[in-house]
């Protein structure tokens, strides 16, 4: 392939580039898609679904041994397979995967497997197996994405010191491991391991798990945590490890002064970092905002012809985000009118138990007015004690004045997908008048968000009202 002029290339797979090439070639355009490893990026590869069905198999795992709480009785013991895991695992990502190839394909988009280098803002070359590729366009898409951390120390390189794609890559359940980072990918993962019977230990330089969550909300994550074995220390630091016998001593600054723990696996998990290295954007002249691409409202970045979506341009690093603004570039490079303009990116935290957030946080909401809140206990929701999932809360936060709805956060079983009903108030302005009158059926999770709007208005009737 050389010579070859396209409408738009995007470069990036992932859940930012993929639904920006198909939407692209749905709106005409003759689109080319370029991605140097797996299609899906590390989102369906190493990342969002690998890690959910990780974490699904755990609970499973946990449910079945703890099933004598709901008066059923399991004969003999209860094994944790990680080949089977793995397994399983392997097999929705091979699915997922594979059907985004076939979407690409089916909607006309060109695709190409290599390294993209920009030459000049409507050119590139890709390297691949084959050799160079000369390309052109009109319109060049950034989705590079994002890559784990490595902090000084704590070299990826060793076998047992490993980010997210090698915890997600373990073929045996390690007796002790220490999570370097009490942020949402350190808990998400830490938590596998402890329910499937590793000794987890979590180090956190600030004060708290879950830096920026509701503070209610984290405590409840903490305290489950710990149920499960999960060994909390915060306002720590890890300084470095050394070798020994039975594993890898890590040593650890506390307020109390140097402690070490022997463990066989470190897993890093203090954030990601944009991929923007290698692509030629300094060349081209493509403007960085600090370590991220800049762009406006459109996705555009200071080259006309060049636009950028996903990590690359900035928090939240989200797959969702990813998403929405491709779908923006695709819109925008087809000549329609469209910008940015969502009101709120939700976030979910997929820990044991669930915490979704939509909108401003109380604490946000109170800087910027007079507000009124709404709390449910999910001890308060009748299915969630059916379930056995008695913990956590549903929190609405509304304007004092015209009681619109400011922000959700939702701690608990479900909360994943309740969020979703938040983010649509929110985007359509709604009160806490329009949520307490629409009817939710009973009994289920989402009457709990019907119960906290009309306890933000002092209605409530199932707890009682501030």
């Amino acid at each position: 392939m050389s010579n070859n002029h396209y409408d738009a290339i995007v470069i990036g797979a992932g859940p930012g580039g993929y639904p920006c090439a198909i939407r692209l070639a749905q709106l005409g355009k003759k689109t080319l898609i370029v991605d140097k490893a797996n299609w899906g990026g590390v989102c369906l590869n190493v990342g969002c679904i690998p890690s959910k069905a990780m974490i699904s198999a755990a609970k499973r795992y946990k449910a079945v041994t703890t099933a004598g709480e709901f008066g059923i009785r399991i004969e003999g013991p209860v094994n944790a397979d990680m080949a089977g895991i793995q397994k399983f695992k392997n097999g929705v990502v091979d699915k997922l995967t594979s059907g985004i190839s076939q979407l690409l394909k089916a909607n006309g988009v060109d695709m190409l497997q290599g390294s993209a280098l920009l030459t000049g803002p409507t050119s590139l070359t890709v390297q691949t197996e084959k050799g160079h590729a000369l390309l052109t366009a009109d319109n060049i898409v950034l989705a590079t994405g994002s890559r784990p951390i490595e902090i000084p120390g704590f070299s990826f390189d060793h076998p047992d010191v490993i980010c997210s794609t090698g915890a997600l890559a373990l073929t045996e359940i390690p007796d002790r491991m220490v999570v370097i980072g009490g942020g949402v990918i350190g808990l998400e993962l830490g938590s596998v391991y402890a329910k499937l019977g590793c000794a987890v230990t979590v180090v956190e330089m600030t004060d708290s798990l879950l830096p920026g969550v509701d503070k209610a909300a984290t405590k409840i994550v903490a305290r489950k945590a710990k149920k499960d074995g999960i060994v909390m220390m915060t306002s720590a630091r890890a300084l470095g490890y050394e070798a020994v016998d039975d594993g890898l001593a890590l040593k650890i600054e506390t307020k109390k002064g140097e402690v070490s723990l022997t463990v066989d696996k470190i897993f890093v998990a203090v954030g990601r970092r944009p991929n923007t290295e290698n692509l030629g954007l300094e060349e081209v002249g493509v403007a960085l905002d600090g370590p991220f691409i800049g762009t406006d409202a459109a996705m555009r970045t200071n080259v006309p012809s060049i636009f950028a979506i996903g990590d690359v341009v900035g928090q939240p690093m989200l797959a969702h985000k990813a998403t929405y603004e491709a779908e923006v570039v695709a819109e925008v490079i087809a000549g329609h009118d469209v910008v940015f303009d969502a009101l709120t990116v939700p976030s979910v935290i997929f820990t044991d138990p669930e915490v979704a957030i939509a909108g401003l946080s109380e604490e946000q909401a109170k800087k910027r007015g007079e507000i009124k809140v709404g709390k449910v206990p999910y001890a308060a929701i009748g299915r969630s004690l059916t379930t056995g999932e008695p913990d956590g809360f549903i929190k609405v936060i509304i304007d004092s004045g015209d009681h619109a709805i400011l922000g959700v956060t939702v701690v608990g079983a479900n909360a994943s997908d309740l969020i979703s009903e938040a983010v649509l108030a929110i985007e359509m302005g709604c009160t806490a008048q329009d949520i307490g009158l629409t009817i939710h059926p009973h009994p289920t999770f989402g009457e709990g968000v019907m119960e906290a709007a009309k306890a933000a208005l002092g209605e409530a009737v199932h707890v009682l009202n501030k």
